[in-house]
């Protein structure tokens, strides 16, 4: 065995054991629990623009599409734009693809900061629900465009939205490519956490992939990456579609 493969062997075997730590599992539950409260996810940049997610889960995602290579990456929630401009980024690197983004309320101050980025052309924004029938009809205009695509769902976290926009947007995800979920980690939290929010422990991303899966059989959940990540915002919600 040459030395590239026997690395990725080991690594391979590396990454098993620590998805089977309970204890190191635990401790990195806690730390995101307590983490959150200070809201460690919103404290950190992408060329220039607030990316709300956790570094972990960044890596996670660069991996993915560097070895997916999407011709296009769908995300519901833009918020900043931080994660727009990433995924625009890696596109550029990779030298191909667009990225669109879908939300609601597309405040007029990060509307402009994501349009006078350097990025910004390989984006392209749709303002309204992700799951109205009309945004809907817009997207899959888009999609026919492209071969390879790969959603990222982080709108609003309720389990009937998240449910919906899974029922929607699975459709549009290439095989081989993937559908990540993000706050999936919503139901490992104490109860009652998100006080002012209309989501909780069972009603939330977690409970809509559970759903979703159980009538879904061109997903599963790739396991692989939240055991190498065991910080992460979307434990079962990396969903790779292999059929």
């Amino acid at each position: 065995m040459n030395p590239v493969e026997q690395f990725k062997l080991e690594r391979k075997k590396n990454i098993n054991k620590v998805g089977q730590n309970k204890k190191l599992k635990k401790i990195a539950l806690n730390f995101f629990i307590n983490s959150w409260r200070q809201k460690y996810s919103y404290n950190f940049d992408w060329l220039g623009r607030p990316i709300i997610q956790i570094p972990q889960d960044i890596v996670a995602l660069q991996e993915i599409i560097w070895r997916v290579k999407p011709d296009l990456i769908i995300e519901t929630g833009i918020a900043h734009g931080g994660s727009l401009i990433f995924y625009a980024s890696l596109l550029e690197l990779i030298g191909k693809g667009e990225v669109l983004g879908i939300d609601i309320d597309i405040r007029e101050h990060n509307r402009k900061e994501i349009e006078k980025h350097k990025m910004f052309k390989r984006i392209k924004m749709i303002e309204g629900s992700s799951v109205d029938e009309t945004v809907v009809k817009q997207v899959k205009k888009i999609v026919k465009k492209h071969k390879k695509v790969m959603v990222c769902l982080d709108s609003l976290h309720t389990h009937s939205h998240v449910l919906n926009e899974l029922n929607l947007y699975s459709k549009f995800v290439s095989k081989g490519s993937y559908l990540v979920v993000f706050d999936t980690i919503i139901e490992y939290m104490p109860k009652g956490f998100f006080k002012d929010r209309p989501w909780d422990k069972g009603n939330n991303p977690a409970t809509a992939v559970k759903e979703f899966l159980k009538k879904n059989k061109n997903f599963i959940v790739d396991k692989e990456i939240e055991n190498k990540l065991l910080i992460t915002a979307a434990p079962g919600g990396y969903l790779k579609r292999i059929k």
